[in-house]
């Protein structure tokens, strides 16, 4: 029998489009603290639920239905058009197998001669060397993506100009200091995107009959549709409440000025949004005079202007409080998997479903000077305990099934992630993770292998520049040097690295720029980084860059603000032209990570001339020499990650006496470490086992250890680096973190 379904007062909307693969996970957030407040909710992605209509056999007969004119049209359209009988027939069956519902399908996929293939596969002149490692489900995914984005292609060029998967009307939303743009669009007929999106909008709020309705906006792309479903609902359901949140206001409305956006919405919120939407939700539910009410950082209309009222005593909540995120409602299992590119960190953006979590709020750097470091969700910097944290993973296995964990940090703290890891491996967690970090000397080694063994899968972090000088310019606080160390304990550990690489730094030079191409080749070279992303360096107006260009030897172009403002545009006083760098550096990257092209000169990826390299050919080699495996670290905690060793007593008989030795063989997952100790030290060796297991959350540290090992024997220093101990050391059975 179905249940009832009961009635919210609250609907939480992400509007189309961002992931394709799991949730966005804002409004999951949002609903786990409404769960602590008893507010009653429902949520709906409505991007993937647009997708979805869209991207079936009805939505591609609609998509078909209207002929394009042979004149004008390009002979990609003209061929998909031709075809069309081909995407409908096979369109559910590849979202079923996106969808991880059909996996059979892989084999037909990849005959070569079973999906319908337009442009998107022209691509595939490479397809040998980018795939031969992947198996055939990620090849088939990847051919599917292709098929789909084909599809896109002719959506549009022929239905829809603003379509995008992870997007839509992108452009408009970008930079948009002005209203007038998205106001005159919003006024405009429906784009075909829009029917469906509004169709879907109708059912679920005639289902759920909300008081208000709150729109999580993070990006440019999903503006446009939360303006266009905010209109339907002001002209439709008059007496329902309207709310935006989210990354975009927070970084890009700050300013507001014009009142037009409030025939829209009724309240714009900013930063942390637990208490700002507690409170709107208690003046939306009580109608009070917005003069009587009470709002933590909220844009409202008053007497036609726009007001920024901030006059609540209460502060903000402790991270400890505000709830497990909630995905329920959620499609958790129609999200398609995609694979765009063979990228292999690209492929955990796109491909398989997540749960999201964050370690701690903000950045504990909290410098780098092109980082909006002056908003709050990167200034207020607050971990959450490791118990709190790993109770939260374990409420959401049960809840969605699924053990694959994206932090969503700016950048995870490495003390936070030890004792992550040895909380999971406490609780004999099963888990699959990764997260953003910085490249800091603190990932040693030891740490990076406990984070493997936890269930940590990847990192990224930011090289950006690959240029010491202007990594202090930045105040990244970390050298190409130390990246290079990192990236190595991280490799050797198994975990996977991309690193986000910038170009066009403020004062940044041609020569720095090859010398930071360079640097990036070494390390792909020696194999320590697997994955990479150049991005042209964007002044953002937060940034420390933003509000002092002056010292950055920039000018920006300056502009009346009466919408959005995050993007500035400026001048360099270097004058150099740094777009066109842009193709040969992606291209070169593109080639490195599949291994492929060390041997060709810098000078090959660009059709203009460039200045030889400064950097010596082993300079990322040379910086991986030194070794610090016989230094003793007094103060480093240690870890002993019990593998309940097998013994053996032994005797043996020497000229001098017998002795008595005790042989200890550790069963690990994928070798056996066998040694022999006397049997007094073997005995004692076994009890530190048992007293510093991850079971104790207290740990020993190197000094207390050798305390305790001098009450009993001599030279702990001889003992302690001998060829057993390291042994157990290299092994990672006995960790120095």
């Amino acid at each position: 029998m179905q249940k009832e379904f009961s009635l919210k007062d609250l609907l939480l909307i992400t509007p189309p489009f961002t992931q394709l693969n799991t949730p966005y996970p804002a409004t999951a957030y949002i609903k786990g603290f409404l769960n602590t407040k008893n507010i009653s909710s429902y949520q709906i992605d409505l991007g993937i639920e647009v997708i979805l209509a869209l991207f079936s056999k009805s939505g591609i007969e609609k998509i078909f239905s209207k002929t394009p004119s042979l004149e004008g049209t390009s002979e990609n359209s003209k061929r998909i058009f031709a075809l069309r009988e081909e995407y409908i027939k096979t369109i559910d069956q590849v979202i079923l197998f996106l969808q991880n519902k059909n996996p059979t399908l892989a084999r037909q996929i990849c005959s070569m001669n079973f999906l319908p293939e337009a442009s998107r596969f022209n691509q595939l002149d490479d397809m040998e060397y980018a795939f031969g490692n992947m198996g055939l489900q990620d090849k088939a995914k990847h051919l599917a993506t292709l098929y789909l984005e084909d599809i896109s292609d002719y959506m549009v060029e022929n239905i829809d100009a603003d379509f995008g998967f992870s997007r839509y009307a992108e452009r408009i939303g970008q930079s948009a200091n002005s209203f007038e743009e998205l106001y005159e669009k919003l006024n405009d007929q429906h784009t075909f995107t829009d029917e469906f999106t509004l169709k879907i909008l109708q059912e679920k709020l005639d289902l759920v009959q909300p008081k208000l309705v709150c729109f999580s906006v993070p990006f440019p792309g999903n503006l446009y549709a939360a303006f266009r479903s905010a209109q339907f609902i002001k002209a439709n359901y008059p007496n329902i409440k309207i709310a935006m949140g989210g990354g975009f206001p927070n970084t890009e409305l700050r300013e507001l000025k014009d009142a037009s956006v409030f025939e829209f919405f009724d309240y714009i919120t900013l930063d942390d949004g637990e208490l700002p939407l507690e409170l709107v939700y208690e003046n939306a539910i009580s109608n009070k005079d917005i003069s009587e009410a009470e709002f933590k950082r909220t844009f409202i209309l008053e007497n036609l202007e726009v007001k920024y009222i901030n006059n609540t005593a209460r502060s903000d909540y402790k991270q400890a409080f505000v709830g497990t995120p909630d995905y329920s409602n959620l499609l958790l299992d129609q999200y398609i998997s995609v694979i765009e590119i063979a990228n292999p960190m690209h492929s955990l953006w796109s491909d398989g479903r997540w749960n999201k979590l964050t370690m701690a709020h903000g950045c504990y750097w909290g410098k780098c000077t092109f980082c909006d470091i002056s908003l709050d969700y990167i200034k207020i910097y607050e971990p959450i305990s490791a118990k709190i944290l790993v109770d939260r993973m374990e409420e959401l296995i049960a809840q969605t099934g699924e053990s694959g964990f994206h932090f969503v940090d700016e950048a995870a703290p490495p003390a936070l992630m030890r004792e992550v890891a040895l909380e999971i491996l406490r609780r004999n967690l099963v888990v699959t993770w990764w997260t953003n970090i910085r490249f800091e000397k603190s990932f040693s080694r030891d740490l990076c292998f406990l984070l493997k063994i936890s269930g940590c899968v990847a990192v990224s972090g930011g090289l950006e520049v690959a240029s010491d000088r202007l990594l202090k310019l930045i105040d990244k606080g970390v050298s190409v040097e130390q990246v290079a160390k990192v990236t190595r304990n991280f490799t050797e550990a198994g975990i996977m690295v991309h690193s986000y690489l910038m170009f066009g730094f403020p004062t940044q030079t041609v020569q720095e720029t090859v010398d930071s191409l360079e640097m990036v080749r070494q390390l792909f070279e020696m194999g320590i980084l697997q994955s990479g992303f150049w991005h042209q360096f964007s002044m953002t107006a937060h940034s420390p860059i933003g509000q002092n260009p002056q010292e950055f030897g920039v000018q920006p172009l300056k502009k009346e603000i009466q919408f959005a403002n995050n993007d500035i545009e400026f001048t360099d006083e270097t004058g150099i032209d740094h777009s066109k760098f842009s193709f040969g550096l992606k291209k070169s990257l593109f080639n490195f990570m599949h291994g492929i092209n060390f041997d060709l000169p810098l000078k090959d990826w660009f059709d203009f001339k460039i200045p030889k390299t400064t950097i010596h050919p082993d300079y990322i080699h040379d910086c991986l020499l030194e070794e610090e495996n016989f230094v003793f670290k007094a103060n480093s905690k240690l870890v002993f990650l019990d593998k309940n060793p097998q013994t053996e007593n032994l005797t043996k008989r020497t000229k001098v006496g017998t002795f008595e030795f005790t042989r200890l063989i550790f069963h690990l997952r994928t070798n056996i470490v066998k040694f022999e100790l006397e049997k007094e030290k073997a005995e004692w060796l076994l009890k530190i086992f048992a007293e510093n297991s991850t079971a104790n959350p207290k740990k020993i540290t190197a000094q207390q250890l050798k305390n305790q090992f001098e009450e009993n024997f001599e030279d702990f220093e001889l003992f302690w680096f001998s060829k057993p101990m390291q042994q157990l050391k290299e092994n990672g059975v006995i960790l120095s973190l």
